[in-house]
């Protein structure tokens, strides 16, 4: 059996495999609300295999989505449809979990304003955020703990803080998007603070059984920016206050391009790793089984996130599954194509 399709276990989940589906955004949602696309979308990367579904990134705040057709959960009203999408995934042999987000700066929602760390858009295409206050801080925090409530009714076995791409939690942790010079700025324990109090809230919420991820953009691309290093040492101050894994991207917090290739986060998940002895989610254009194989195989990482690929194709895990000579339960209703 490959390492790819070994089980894995934290706290009360229980994964079949190491496959993460990332969180990829669809935006089609109405007013936050999932809809028909969503429900198929997600219980057919559940029926092709994948281990662990994340759902898109899902604003705790009207103002925090990224698009206007994004999804929330800033509303009881939300839980049904959500509900639905869990419950078809869990029957089709996948866990689920959810991804909380706040846009921050980087929102496109017009009717409201957009709100960041500092008054810095993000670029001439944006507009210039509102800088918060104390009182804003709190209603942010307050947010995130309910959207954990909601997210816990609608039955998410796990649940996942956005702090990267630079969306506001990201705001907050970069030197380059944070200049404040109150106790949320400057230092590096001063920047982690906003994801240290969102932890907090949402434990006190949250199952203890179930497990809390954060993904966290490991590289700014820029000189003066957050390295990986800087991340492992933020997320070293904090990981007692409720993080189980760490899912390692990068980029979005300033407007750069970074070389992407195959595996090119990996390194950035190695540092995190090992600095922070937390298991680590990996991942960037991985679509060969081969690859995703060689970095569990070889410790670099616990788990492999898959993005695109999982959009070109739903069934990448059992096609992986059988390239890697893995002999694997199908879906009793497709076992007449399994070989």
């Amino acid at each position: 059996m490959s390492k790819l399709w070994s089980d894995y276990q934290c706290k009360d989940l229980t994964l079949k495999n190491r496959i993460v589906m990332a969180p990829m955004c669809m935006f089609c949602a109405k007013d936050g609300t999932a809809q028909d696309w969503h429900l198929i979308h997600y219980a057919s990367r559940a029926v092709g295999g994948v281990g662990l579904i994340l759902v898109e990134a899902t604003g705790v705040e009207s103002r925090g989505r990224i698009t206007d057709q994004d999804l929330g959960i800033w509303r009881d009203d939300h839980i049904d449809m959500l509900k639905k999408i869990v419950s078809a995934c869990k029957q089709n042999g996948a866990k689920i979990g959810i991804q909380l987000a706040h846009a921050g700066r980087k929102s496109d929602v017009l009717s409201e304003d957009s709100i960041a760390p500092s008054q810095i858009a993000f670029s001439d295409a944006y507009r210039t955020p509102k800088k918060m206050t104390i009182q804003d801080i709190k209603t942010v925090v307050k947010a995130f703990r309910d959207a954990a409530k909601r997210a816990d009714m609608a039955g998410f076995d796990v649940i996942e803080l956005h702090a990267a791409h630079g969306y506001l939690i990201s705001e907050y942790l970069s030197p380059l998007t944070n200049h404040r010079t109150d106790e949320y700025g400057g230092t590096i324990e001063n920047r982690v603070r906003f994801l240290k109090e969102i932890l907090q809230e949402i434990s006190s919420v949250w199952p203890q059984n179930k497990p809390i991820i954060v993904r966290v953009s490991a590289e700014d691309y820029a000189e003066d920016g957050n390295h990986a290093q800087d991340l492992a040492t933020m997320l070293s101050l904090i990981k007692a206050d409720g993080i189980d894994l760490v899912n390692v991207s990068s980029g979005g917090v300033v407007n750069v391009n970074p070389k992407a290739y195959p595996g090119y986060q990996v390194k950035f998940a190695e540092i995190i790793r090992e600095t922070t002895s937390l298991p680590v989610i990996t991942g960037g254009l991985i679509s060969s089984p081969q690859l995703a194989e060689e970095i569990l195989h070889n410790d670099r990482a616990d788990l492999v996130f898959i993005g695109r690929e999982l959009l070109r194709d739903p069934y990448w895990p059992l096609h992986a599954a059988k390239e890697l000579k893995d002999d694997i339960v199908w879906p009793k209703q497709y076992e007449r194509s399994k070989n």
